[in-house]
């Protein structure tokens, strides 16, 4: 069969890409050769990549088995290990470290034929300091973070699929600020093994594409699951709570506007819209959230902080400080609060498919020293809930908006279905 195959192959989503490769309508080679030159065009301007070797990459493509992701370039994010190209993890402290293995996940893109394209830059042990990686509509704005490179890069053409992780708002934010999609699953769907983990109890891998679909097809091949096809026409219109949640007081005027246009929008496509608000003790995780992933983060980086405190920065040598400084009580009454509002959100949620809230406060903000605010993530992280960003528009300085689908804990397929369902719906 005769294929239409564009004269630019970084044009095609991932799920377009693997059914070519896989008809032999082109290339392993080609396609990641395709994403090479675009590399050396516009890495210097974006600069994503923590490390990146082109002929690596060409190798890796040629010698790429068959499965679902044969042939399709990933960047990883550089707090999963790999065992040809060096660790940092964001810090001088690892500076040059070179692991004998690769993580789970990265593992899993191998086997499925994927090419690790490169390391991808993240902040500081994916929590503070910020690395040189700029937004890829507007180089004067953060990228958000900390899963800063794979965002950025998926946005701006280097590479169809990333690794990001996240902690508070580390997948959901940036990918909303780099205009692309931002899959975080249920936690521990795709496996942590070989990442460096900051707080066990939040971690959680996650995948930044262009498309919904391409999230799916790049989780599902890594975790073992079957995550649907989003792009599937569902059998009705969803049922959709618009939620502010208890930290709507943080949201910018952008934002505020964007959520009427957006629930205007799904009522006109057909979606039972009601407004839907959590319990009001779910407020808690706002207080329970910081401790814990303050007090593991510290407790994670027990060996820096002994032998290399002086290569930690300064604010996060403050938030570590703080976590140590929790009583047992404190940490008790935390992780409480966790286990309650888990135990309550499927109630939260009754009579509803899913909840569509803010992926950020607004747009991202001016300048690289600050990676934006995830107040708008880390409840939905905390309850351990799928999520999925898709763009929504632009701003008032016409950088990207980002609006967040959230669902119940196990839940992903249904979540992404749904998610691609809203894309849809806003245009």
């Amino acid at each position: 069969m005769v294929r239409n195959i564009p004269d630019d192959l970084c044009s095609l989503t991932a799920v377009q890409a693997a059914r070519l490769n896989h008809d032999g309508s082109v290339g392993l080679v080609a396609l990641t050769d395709a994403y090479l030159h675009r590399i050396a065009a516009v890495e210097p301007s974006i600069r994503a990549f923590a490390c990146f070797d082109a002929l690596r990459a060409r190798a890796a493509a040629a010698a790429a088995p068959p499965g679902p992701l044969q042939g399709i370039p990933v960047g990883v994010k550089d707090v999963l290990d790999t065992s040809d190209m060096p660790s940092e993890y964001g810090s001088p402290i690892w500076s040059g470290w070179q692991p004998r293995a690769d993580a789970a996940a990265v593992a899993a893109v191998r086997a499925a034929g994927g090419v690790v394209i490169g390391k991808t830059v993240t902040t500081e042990f994916a929590t503070r300091q910020p690395g040189p990686t700029m937004n890829p509509v507007n180089p004067a704005h953060t990228p958000g973070g900390s899963s800063s490179g794979s965002a950025a890069g998926v946005g701006a053409g280097l590479f169809p699929l990333a690794f990001g992780t996240q902690t508070a708002g580390s997948v959901i934010r940036p990918a909303a600020f780099c205009g692309v999609v931002g899959y975080k699953p249920t936690f521990g769907l795709i496996c942590r093994s070989g990442m460096k983990i900051m707080s066990d109890s939040l971690d959680t891998v996650g995948v930044i594409a262009r498309t919904v679909a391409d999230c799916a097809l790049f989780a599902g091949a890594v975790s073992g699951r079957d995550l649907g096809d989003p792009d599937a026409k569902p059998e009705h219109a969803p049922r959709i709570g618009i939620c502010r949640s208890p930290v709507w007081s943080a949201a910018a005027p952008e934002t505020v506007a964007l959520l009427e246009r957006v629930t205007n929008a799904l009522g006109r496509a057909g979606a039972s819209v009601c407004e839907r608000e959590l319990p009001e003790d779910f407020v808690d995780l706002t207080r329970a959230h910081p401790i814990i992933m303050n007090a593991e983060s510290a407790r994670s980086l027990g060996w820096e902080r002994t032998h290399h405190p002086e290569l930690i920065s300064e604010g996060l040598r403050e938030r570590l400080a703080f976590g140590l400084e929790q009583s047992e009580a404190a940490l008790d009454e935390a992780y409480a609060v966790f286990a309650r509002t888990r135990a309550a959100f499927p109630r939260a949620m009754d009579g509803l498919d899913v909840l569509v809230t803010p992926a950020a406060p607004g747009e991202a903000p001016k300048g690289l020293e600050w990676t934006g605010d995830p107040v708008f993530n880390f409840i939905w992280t905390s309850l351990h809930v799928p999520c999925v960003t898709v763009p929504a528009g632009t701003g008032p300085n016409g950088l990207p908006l980002g609006i967040q689908i959230v669902g119940r804990q196990g839940d992903d397929r249904a979540v992404l279905a749904r998610a691609r369902w809203v894309q849809a719906a806003l245009g």
